[in-house]
């Protein structure tokens, strides 16, 4: 892979929040629900992969660098849960619906952001209560969170279950967890329009 950082279009120097961002704009722009019958389809695709792959390495050389604590045995608990919170996300994204679910069960604590995953994998299943409720849970527990609460007033405003790609079987290779992410954004913008 190439350097991870230029991937991203940041510098090693960036904070993980400006990391964040670049992730989540590259995303939304490289998402697949975006080339949809587009001949770029198959190019978007590749770019978002390498991406998703860009963030989780950043994510993997912080890790190592910062969560084993001197004096400790082990790793922190907060920088251990965004380690596993990207995997989660990376598990989902591409499809892997079973192996994020085992990864969730291996979280240490059921933080805000463990509810907000499995939300998000409830959602990928099509459990929509679940999603919901766990939404929701996160966003008892963490009450400054856009994101999930941007999941839960989505999921308020009803979801999208009747989409091309998705459950039950039919084809996920083109759906990812930034699919509910990408709705909450355009929901969010079109708010602000109104």
């Amino acid at each position: 892979m190439s350097d991870p950082y230029s991937v991203l279009g940041v510098t090693p120097t960036a904070s993980d929040d400006e990391i964040k961002k670049a992730y989540r704009e590259l995303a939304r722009k490289y998402h697949p629900d975006n080339y949809h019958d587009n001949p770029l389809s198959d190019l978007a695709q590749d770019k978002m992969k390498q991406v998703n792959e860009a963030y989780d390495e950043i994510n993997r050389m912080r890790d190592s660098k910062n969560s084993y604590r001197p004096g400790s045995s082990g790793y922190s608990g907060a920088s251990t849960a965004s380690v596993e919170g990207a995997k989660v996300r990376s598990a989902i994204n591409s499809g892997d619906l079973q192996y994020a679910e085992s990864l969730l069960n291996s979280f240490s604590a059921q933080n805000a952001e463990w509810y907000f995953l499995s939300g998000s994998l409830y959602y990928r299943k099509g459990w929509l209560d679940e999603a919901r409720s766990h939404f929701q849970t996160a966003v008892n527990m963490e009450p400054g969170n856009s994101e999930y609460r941007q999941a839960l007033n989505f999921m308020n405003r009803g979801g999208n279950v009747n989409r091309q790609y998705g459950y039950g079987g039919l084809s996920n290779q083109n759906c990812d967890a930034c699919d509910i992410c990408a709705a909450m954004m355009c929901c969010n913008m079109c708010c602000r329009c109104a």
